[in-house]
């Protein structure tokens, strides 16, 4: 959507709605909401760290009501990227679907803080996990916070005048993805149910679920769409994650009957369609997860494998393009 421009920070959607975005949306550059309306603030999402969310906070600040305090803060779902700045509104009610709450409890920052400290232990998969987030953000001083308050379906909660829709549209992304709507500003914050201009990780599944989700946004009178990572849109960019799971989920089948493993189908679809999308890498975890959904199977992804093969696939993909640039430079 070219009225929104894509650019780090606040940017005013109308009305008392606010996202701020971290471009480039790859892993760990996750965006948030903030709905303000008499006098009362909710904050949808914190950032990866402490640094990243106070800068968020303070940026915040001008469009915050007088008093400056965030009342209400919502997690869209567990993911680090979204929960590990919770410590710095502490003090406020902290809202997550029941599913989110239970798997932040699984994997509090404490955890993943020892993972990216012990990174070299892990070979070729560490090293990955390193250079995508170890490397690039700085988990230090993290406190496990989590919600105050859960439910299980939907919640609906007042912002001064404002109703604001809670809806756990979960598992899709993770187990208890939800969804932040504003019906009287026909605005939408979706958490990782929208992935725009890059590939999503389906790390729970079942991909009809998330498919349900796309077309439960698709059915709301929407017009300002804020993803959990990427550009500001419309349902067209719905749509679009809409098309790329469809297609992912025909095509990975195809190679299922075939007896094929999960790294050759992975290897074999054609993403053509969506070459100008970030983090391609991800067609691992996709694939992987659509593999044990037809095989019936509810275990937890092997994520060190799953890093493991995203680690050669970039790697590949890297001197690949090394390989063409020096191709053309002797032309």
């Amino acid at each position: 959507m070219a009225k929104w421009q894509y650019t780090r920070g606040l940017h005013d959607l109308g009305n008392g709605c606010h996202a701020w975005l971290l471009p480039d949306g790859s892993w760990g550059y996750s965006n948030a909401g903030l709905i303000v309306d008499s006098g009362q603030a909710m904050l949808v999402d914190t950032l990866f760290d402490l640094k990243l969310t106070r800068e968020m906070l303070d940026g915040l600040r001008g469009v915050l009501p007088a008093r400056g305090g965030i009342d209400t803060l919502v997690n869209t779902h567990a993911n680090g990227d979204h929960t590990f700045g919770n410590q710095l509104v502490k003090g406020s009610r902290i809202i997550a679907s029941r599913a989110c709450a239970e798997e932040m409890a699984l994997r509090p920052p404490e955890e993943f803080m020892r993972t990216m400290h012990n990174w070299r232990e892990m070979g070729e998969a560490g090293a990955f996990m390193h250079e995508m987030m170890g490397a690039r953000f700085d988990f230090t001083g993290l406190v496990y916070t989590p919600p105050t308050e859960t439910f299980e379906t939907e919640l609906r909660v007042s912002v001064g005048n404002k109703e604001v829709r809670l809806v756990n549209v979960g598992p899709a992304h993770t187990r208890g993805d939800v969804l932040a709507y504003v019906p009287g500003d026909r605005t939408v914050f979706t958490g990782d149910i929208l992935f725009v201009g890059g590939h999503p990780a389906i790390w729970a599944g079942p991909v009809a679920n998330w498919i349900k989700a796309c077309n439960l946004i698709l059915g709301w009178d929407v017009e300002t769409v804020v993803p959990g990572h990427g550009p500001i849109t419309d349902k067209s960019g719905v749509r679009a994650l809409k098309h790329y799971l469809e297609y992912l989920a025909v095509e990975t089948r195809k190679r299922y009957d075939a007896g094929m493993t999960d790294e050759e189908a992975a290897r074999d679809i054609s993403f053509d369609a969506f070459r100008d999308w970030i983090d391609g890498e991800r067609i691992f975890i996709n694939v992987n997860a659509l593999y044990r959904e037809f095989a019936g199977d509810a275990s937890r992804p092997d994520v060190p494998r799953l890093f493991g093969l995203m680690a050669r696939h970039h790697r590949e993909r890297a001197a690949a393009a090394a390989c063409e640039h020096c191709g053309h430079t002797h032309h």
